[in-house]
């Protein structure tokens, strides 16, 4: 094998190349760029000829013989090989069939090492033969999360719509939905059908909006461009949907003409008019009302309509109001804070709150104060067995509302804030058989209170009747009354002997079942944080802290300094 530097215009195609159908002229101008920027990279392969000419054959490198002589050049370097028995033929056909098409993760990889090397998108465009745009949408899909292209790069690749979403949403979008999707041993196929679902937002393109850069700069909008979009149309868009619909309800206002308003579509995008009023298809009057709204695509629509002609009422003379223009309603302007920036607000605002609970000092009647108002939350739902009313927290406002004055300030002596207490617990605190029933906690509560004397007389007909013959000659201990033969009569005595005394059953006593008591110990124990606590300790490391028993007695810690 022998490097030798010839004239391209003398060497002579092999008559027995495999490679015979024709490249197509996109293939054949991308090898004349690149040939025209950085020359043959591969030197042909060529043989001597054998019929006692001194000239070469060409084995390889028809093509790009070709477009370097299209190139100017003088002269390349080709490789001269011992002439094949069978003319070149196997050894073009087993090249032509190992050159691979070049992956096109490595692609895009390839012309983001470039950039980094220093080669700008013009000078890589004109070497590739692709346009600019072409070699920025490249280098997009180059900046996707490394883990999508490893596994893109396997052979399992979304389509150009699917990589359009994915290619646009930020890294930190892609690592969160990629968590989600990314392939299992068992399930190596990625669906990125849900993969593009996850990180699709609603775009708003430059091409439908009516303002110009003066609001879009006071709005804080940046477009961004769509470069998979044809390239012949303006494919600008902003994924913030608040501040373009809110540009263009500032230009509607801005470009009202007479007589128009600015309305709203319903459900179906069709424009909503104002009572009575009747739609213009054709051309208007000068009489008629001009009606601008956005359509579900946030572009400005404008419609005219016609109201009815004001009419006399007979004998009267009094005109209907029906012709008034003031009867025309406009829709509401546009809030302050939208949806969003409000749902963001109680975010932020619950995270600072959980916060304050957890390390600010507070006093213990404050404390006591907000645990009242806790319950009078709107999010709080309880059965209150008070005065068998089963509400949804119905009645825990009334006790918080005292802890106010009459300037709507947080203020309350230390007698109303008892009273208050007291009253949450009592609608709290249930013993009631159903919904309403609180369970072990609430005998634990009265065994503590002494609720055992607050008993009503048990020894009633009512009561006593709903004993078995056994429990009823049980209850007969201690007192002058002899079980008779009948259970009526037993019964009968029982009430008589109480009916100036006081009778208390043993099973109605405030006294905890010490099974059920160690059950819902053992169920309440916290051994862990949970991911749903209210303060989460999790939270104070980062999203992959993980907790140890120090960091739990740390936070804990945290809580007595803030008591202290």
């Amino acid at each position: 094998m022998e490097l030798k530097f010839v004239d391209p215009r003398s060497l002579k195609d092999n008559p027995d190349k495999a490679r015979r159908s024709k490249s197509s002229p996109q293939a054949d101008a991308l090898l004349l760029a690149t040939i025209k920027a950085v020359g043959i990279v591969q030197p042909p392969i060529v043989a001597a000829e054998t019929d006692g000419a001194n000239g070469f054959v060409i084995d390889e490198g028809h093509r790009r013989v070709k477009q370097a002589i299209a190139a100017g050049l003088e002269e390349v370097a080709v490789l001269v090989v011992p002439r094949a028995e069978d003319g070149g033929a196997m050894r073009s056909l087993v090249t032509t069939i190992a050159h691979e098409q070049l992956n096109p993760v490595d692609q895009w990889r390839a012309i983001e090492r470039l950039v980094a090397l220093g080669w700008t998108e013009e000078a890589i465009g004109i070497a590739l033969a692709q346009s600019v745009r072409q070699i920025k949408k490249l280098r997009l899909l180059a900046n996707v999360l490394p883990a999508m292209l490893d596994h893109m790069a396997k052979g399992d690749m979304p389509d150009e719509r699917q990589l359009r979403t994915i290619a646009a949403a930020s890294l930190e979008e892609q690592k969160e939905v990629w968590k989600a999707h990314k392939p299992s041993k068992g399930d190596p196929q990625v669906s990125w059908w849900a993969v593009a679902n996850g990180l699709a937002k609603t775009r708003m393109y430059a091409r439908d909006a009516s303002f110009g850069d003066d609001l879009a700069q006071a709005y804080g909008i940046a477009w961004v461009e769509d470069l998979f979009a044809p390239a012949d149309q303006d494919s600008r868009y902003t994924a913030d949907v608040d501040a373009f619909l809110g540009a263009q309800q500032e230009w509607m206002t801005q470009n009202l003409p007479k007589k128009g308003v600015i309305t709203e579509a319903n459900t179906y995008g069709e424009v909503k008019l104002p009572p009575k009023a009747e739609r213009v298809y054709g051309t208007p009057k000068k009489s008629d009302h001009t009606a601008m709204y956005l359509d579900r695509e946030g572009k400005v629509k404008t419609v005219h309509f016609r109201m009815p002609e004001a009419r006399k009422i007979k004998g009267k003379g009094v005109e209907d109001a029906a012709g008034d223009e003031e009867a025309i309603v406009v829709s509401k302007p546009r809030p302050a804070v939208t949806r969003k920036g409000i749902e963001m607000i109680g975010d932020l605002r619950t995270d600072a709150l959980h916060e304050a609970l957890s390390r600010a000092p507070i006093e213990d009647d404050t404390l006591l104060a907000l645990l009242v108002l806790a319950f009078a939350g709107q999010n709080v739902r309880v059965d209150s067995g008070s005065g068998g009313d089963h509400g949804f927290g119905r009645r825990f406002p009334r006790h918080a509302a005292t802890l106010f004055d009459a300037e709507g300030k947080f203020a309350f002596d230390t007698d109303t804030l008892r009273i208050a207490a007291r009253g949450v617990l009592i609608d709290a605190l249930s013993c009631r058989e159903g919904m309403s029933k609180s369970g072990v906690v609430a005998l634990v509560a009265g065994g503590a209170i002494g609720a055992d004397g607050f008993l009503a007389n048990m020894g009633t007909e009512d009561f006593l009747s709903c004993l078995s013959r056994p429990a009823l000659e049980a209850s007969c201990a201690d007192t002058p009354v002899l079980p008779r033969a009948r259970v009526k009569d037993t019964r009968a005595a029982l009430v008589e002997h109480f009916r100036e005394g006081h009778f208390v059953h043993p099973a109605a006593l405030f006294a905890a079942d010490g099974a059920a008591l160690t059950e819902w110990l053992a169920k309440s124990a916290v051994s862990e944080v949970e991911d749903d606590d209210v303060t989460d300790v999790e939270d104070i490391g980062g999203d992959d802290h993980v907790v140890d028993g120090d960091a739990g007695d740390e936070f804990e810690e945290g809580y007595r300094d803030a008591a202290e």
